[in-house]
């Protein structure tokens, strides 16, 4: 797998991890006093994000993106949702890097 394709994923579970304690966790900790909820699921989803992180890194130096597309990326990452809305940028990139490949003798 290259490095687009491990962003992906580890941006696909960041994001959920981020739904999961917004959605989950932090209901359970202020609405059913249970605070355990916030400190497991907060540092899953700690350590996803510093995963996406070290593979955005990678894929920045990689690829080459620009600071402002990095930046972009890192700005999805920390809006609930946002890591699936950049999944889209990120298939097509795939795409094009495919066809790219495909068309090289």
């Amino acid at each position: 797998m290259n490095a687009l394709v491990h962003l992906r994923v580890a941006a696909f579970l960041e994001g959920v991890s981020l739904l999961v304690l917004v959605l989950v966790a932090m209901p359970l900790k202020h609405f059913f006093a249970m605070p355990m909820a916030v400190r497991v699921v907060g540092s899953v989803h700690g350590l996803l994000f510093l995963v996406f992180l070290s593979l955005l890194f990678r894929v920045v130096l990689e690829r080459r993106w620009p600071l402002r597309r990095a930046l972009g990326a890192v700005v999805a990452s920390l809006l609930p949702g946002g890591t699936f809305v950049l999944d889209r940028a990120l298939v097509r990139e795939l795409a094009a890097a495919k066809n790219t490949e495909a068309a090289a003798p």
